[in-house]
């Protein structure tokens, strides 16, 4: 159970040492359970489907979770209209709904809300500074009204959209997160992570970090690399990371988007919870102390987090309660050779095989090599015709 005491916002926690745990990827989670459709990746399920969004905050916060963030990525209405996307929702509605939930469950336990916005097809369509900093402005209109305890910046590609992002939900008042999904080579305009670190924190960042598009290991070198570039500053902020549960030593800038396997074949990169366990060890040692999951990321994962942090945090989750230390519950087992598996250095030094004895270790990313401005980067409301569809399937073939 969590420790007794009033709810302290996420930067008295963090001001006093504490290790927050976020939660998981929501709509990796929702698309698997058919409440979320890929390709759009957008959180009507809110919504639509509140017990479904209720019950997996519900799994997270019970596995350690400190932060039920709402279900809004790509909740912003320039989104949820794109390509074709039917919008039997507006933003406002999706967003509010997601708040309710959010808050239904972190009053179940010792977690915070916090509302989240992500990046726009306004931004990489070239819309102006001011109309996407509208778009972020409705957005927190909304959070404000819901009075979430802190923001959430979340996947950015690019920095200059995350300082907008930034600047926007500052005038909230409330702290404010801000994490890109780059990895060490910087943001899709070669930014450094150093020195896109130095500009969030500049345009008013509480938080900064990392989340999606990159495995675990990968996204904590990068937050240590722009922490490193925060102390040369010579500015103070906190650290976050919330990475993929999937394995991408072999991604390019982009991460796993431009994998072959992305989104519907990536199961058999998922990483196991003893792989979570030294992630989490790993980021507590670079001196991260926001620490979740992005996409891939189930409860169980949150959980191998918070109880390989469970001495530093002073407690176990309520999940622990069916999970036995390193294996432990692998005892009562029927079998002997399964029982001679209940212990840690078996499961450490586990090197997981995948069975599928004519598949390659890695694979070939795709390397389009485009970015904002691009022509095959403009976004409309439309439906991808065919048309358009015809030459994307040649220049895949190359």
């Amino acid at each position: 159970m969590a420790p007794a005491g009033a709810k302290r916002n996420i930067l008295e926690r963090l001001d006093a040492g504490e290790i927050v745990i976020g939660d998981g990827g929501f709509v990796f989670a929702l698309e698997k359970r058919g409440y979320v459709k890929a390709g759009p990746w957008t959180p009507e399920a809110a919504a639509e489907h509140p017990e479904a969004v209720r019950q997996l905050h519900r799994e997270f916060l019970r596995s350690g979770s400190n932060v039920m963030q709402t279900f809004t990525f790509y909740a912003s209405d320039d989104k949820l209209e794109n390509r074709g996307n039917a919008q039997r929702f507006t933003g406002a509605q999706i967003n509010e709904a997601a708040c309710d939930l959010a808050r239904e469950v972190a009053n179940e336990g010792d977690a915070m809300v916090a509302g989240g916005v992500s990046q726009t097809p306004s931004y990489l369509s070239c819309k102006s500074e001011a109309e996407v900093k509208g778009i972020f402005k409705r957005q927190l209109n909304v959070f404000v009204k819901k009075n979430v305890d802190f923001m959430i910046a979340e996947y950015f590609e690019h920095v200059e959209e995350a300082e907008w992002a930034v600047q926007v939900l500052k005038t909230s008042g409330k702290p404010v997160c801000a994490s890109l999904c780059i990895g060490p080579d910087g943001d899709l305009n070669g930014v450094s992570p150093g020195d896109c670190a130095v500009r969030l924190v500049k345009a008013g960042a509480n938080i900064v970090g990392i989340n999606c598009h990159f495995d675990p290991m990968i996204c904590v070198k990068t937050v240590k690399m722009m922490k490193e570039g925060v102390e040369r500053a010579g500015l103070k902020a906190h650290y976050m990371v919330q990475p993929l549960a999937y394995h991408t030593p072999d991604c390019n800038c982009q991460g796993f988007i431009d994998l072959p396997e992305f989104p519907f074949g990536l199961e058999p990169r998922i990483l196991t919870r003893w792989d979570m366990h030294k992630y989490a060890r790993e980021a507590f040692n670079v001196g991260i102390r926001f620490i979740g999951g992005c996409c891939g990321f189930e409860p169980y994962h949150i959980r191998a987090v918070a109880e390989e942090l469970a001495t530093e945090r002073g407690y176990l989750p309520a999940a622990s309660v069916k999970h036995g230390n390193w294996g432990a519950g692998l005892e009562m087992h029927t079998k002997p050779w399964v029982r001679a598996r209940a212990r840690r250095d078996y499961w450490e030094k586990l090197k997981p095989a995948s069975g599928r004895p004519k598949c390659p270790a890695m694979s070939t990313p795709d390397s389009w090599g485009v970015t904002k401005g691009h022509a095959d980067l403009m976004q409309h409301k439309e439906a991808t015709s065919l048309d358009e569809l015809k030459p994307l399937f040649e220049k895949a073939k190359c």
